[in-house]
């Protein structure tokens, strides 16, 4: 067997992300994946489940108080869930199991974050929605409860306005 060089490695390693990467593009356009059935338990101690989703459009934002891009990006859904919340838009915001729950109390209280809150203290949440470890995950999921988009790291807002807008209209 034919050694390769490093850079033929590299070379490899890369034209397989980019197929990986084509091929779940591919699979996010010819069909949305359901939400993974679960349930969030909210700072109130009361429930939601992915099925109390359908009918909204809904951003569920993985997230924790000391993830730095998290907290930078927290203004912006606050804003995104004031501007749309009243034409059937929704947030939750799911602190990762490692989040002291009194630091993610103290952080919504203080900043007064107008949406549902939830701990997910077991990991269980993160686990069913794809094994969630980077911070901040997103996902944006349509009325049907479908997850039409995912984002690792902080969206683009401008094209995130848009794809809210577009769900927003579908029936």
């Amino acid at each position: 067997m034919k050694k390769l060089s490093p850079l033929a490695v590299c070379r490899m390693a890369l034209a397989g992300a980019l197929l990986l990467g084509a091929l779940v593009g591919l699979a996010g356009c010819s069909g949305a994946q359901s939400a993974p059935e679960s349930t969030f338990v909210l700072l109130d101690g009361s429930k939601k489940t992915s099925a109390d989703l359908q009918g909204k459009v809904t951003l569920i934002n993985f997230w924790a108080t000391s993830c730095v891009t998290c907290v930078a990006e927290m203004p912006k859904m606050v804003s995104t869930y004031n501007k749309y919340q009243a034409r059937g838009y929704d947030t939750l915001a799911v602190a990762m199991r490692y989040d002291p729950p009194s630091y993610v109390v103290n952080y919504a209280q203080t900043r007064q974050l107008p949406f549902k809150v939830a701990i997910d203290n077991t990991g269980a949440l993160a686990k069913a929605w794809g094994d969630v470890q980077l911070t901040p995950t997103t996902f944006l999921v349509n009325k049907r409860g479908q997850i039409v988009k995912q984002y690792v790291g902080e969206p683009d807002f401008a094209a995130l306005h848009q794809l809210i807008e577009k769900l927003l209209e579908e029936s």
